[in-house]
């Protein structure tokens, strides 16, 4: 069964998207503005390894591929690996928004998440998203020392040639944010470059203004 964007969106009417790039600071916006108003706040990161239990290999075989150790992780080419991460998005797609209808329907709710921009144009209107970018430069450094990326962080460190596990991942994160980077800021859609002169309260101001929350 395919819905209409326009009955996903009128389910998903008291969704407040913040998305964007890696690095861009939504996890940090997305808290501060969940807690500055009182709003609960669906990660959906943190979502994904509850997703991969119910979800079907049939179905979603991206999410359920495992591998035995960070080398065949990191081994794949470039391309497979990128390929890997969007598929992997994509099939998440249905469990994330069957989790905000449900959550939803009685009250507002901040999803931190990652979408396309095609993603976006189904789920919701411009008024209820903003884009936190951050133009890529090194994204594996960045995520390592994030203390919520500390498996991450392991993971790869465990891998036998960490310097080409690093390079490889680097590449691939770097073509996916790249494109991502550029599409957003030609989209229209609100969009806010991070910048480390504005503050965690700013940029949760000019959020909660976008959205009109007062």
């Amino acid at each position: 069964m395919k819905f209409q964007n326009n009955v996903i969106r009128e389910y998903l009417k008291n969704v407040y998207f913040v998305a964007g790039t890696a690095c861009g600071g939504k996890t940090t916006v997305s808290r501060a503005l969940g807690k500055k108003y009182h709003v609960p706040v669906y990660a959906a990161d943190e979502m994904f390894s509850f997703h991969q239990q119910i979800s079907d290999a049939k179905f979603q075989p991206s999410m359920n591929k495992t591998f035995k150790d960070a080398d065949e992780f990191f081994g794949r080419s470039v391309e497979e690996y990128r390929d890997w991460l969007i598929s992997n998005t994509r099939e998440d797609l249905e469990f994330l928004i069957m989790d905000l209808i449900g959550s939803s329907q009685n009250c507002p709710v901040i999803c931190d998440c990652h979408l396309t921009l095609s993603e976006t144009d189904m789920l919701t209107s411009s008024d209820r998203i903003v884009f936190l970018i951050k133009e890529p430069k090194d994204p594996v450094d960045e995520y390592c020392s994030r203390p919520d990326h500390q498996d991450f962080n392991a993971f790869i460190h465990s891998a036998t040639d960490f310097e080409t596990a690093k390079a490889k991942c680097n590449e691939a994160l770097k073509s996916l944010n790249d494109k991502h980077y550029q599409e957003i800021k030609a989209s229209g859609y609100f969009w806010l470059e991070r910048d480390e002169n504005r503050s965690v309260e700013e940029t949760v101001e000019l959020v909660a203004g976008h959205f009109g929350v007062k």
